[in-house]
């Protein structure tokens, strides 16, 4: 994961210069472990040794994964916490989502992590309750008033490769 920030980091300081600066420090083990314990999971370790190099972007900057602003790891607590509202309130009751194959057949999963949101209720999560036909960790879109649901990238580390193109 550092060599890829180290990719992403150059890329951003040759072509936007103003996003790199809107990084925020890393995050701390403890900022990560208190994020594990307010979600109720363990992180992939790849992203855990991301969130060590910066904990998200401060937001005011354009977002860093086309439209999607970065999440801090308290950032990702309250977004988690506010889906998992959602759901156990009941609010998605009746809805039907359309999953893209290798995609659990829910609106919302308490282990869909979002780590990256546009502010407008949409996110990217890690999903590490995948369908039979996906993988663990891998990098999902999830709307918030769209039934789809659909794989970005097969891993974390493929998603950001991907972000560098």
């Amino acid at each position: 994961m550092k060599q890829l920030w180290q990719q992403l980091e150059n890329h951003l300081s040759a072509h936007n210069p103003e996003l790199l600066a809107d990084l925020n420090p890393p995050a701390t083990d403890a900022q990560i472990r208190e994020l594990e314990k307010t979600i109720g999971v363990q992180l992939p370790a790849d992203f855990f040794e991301f969130l060590k190099v910066h904990n998200g972007q401060a937001g005011r900057a354009e977002p860093l994964f086309e439209g999607y602003r970065f999440l801090s790891s308290g950032e990702i607590a309250k977004e988690s916490k506010l889906w998992s509202n959602l759901l156990n309130t009941g609010a998605f009751k009746g809805f039907k989502p359309e999953p893209q194959s290798g995609v659990t057949a829910a609106w919302w999963s308490d282990l869909w992590i979002p780590f990256a949101a546009n502010d407008e209720g949409d996110c990217i999560c890690l999903d590490l309750e995948p369908a039979a036909e996906g993988a663990k960790g891998q990098v999902i879109q999830v709307w918030h008033d769209d039934s789809s649901r659909e794989i970005l990238a097969e891993s974390f580390g493929k998603f950001v490769s991907d972000t560098l193109r």
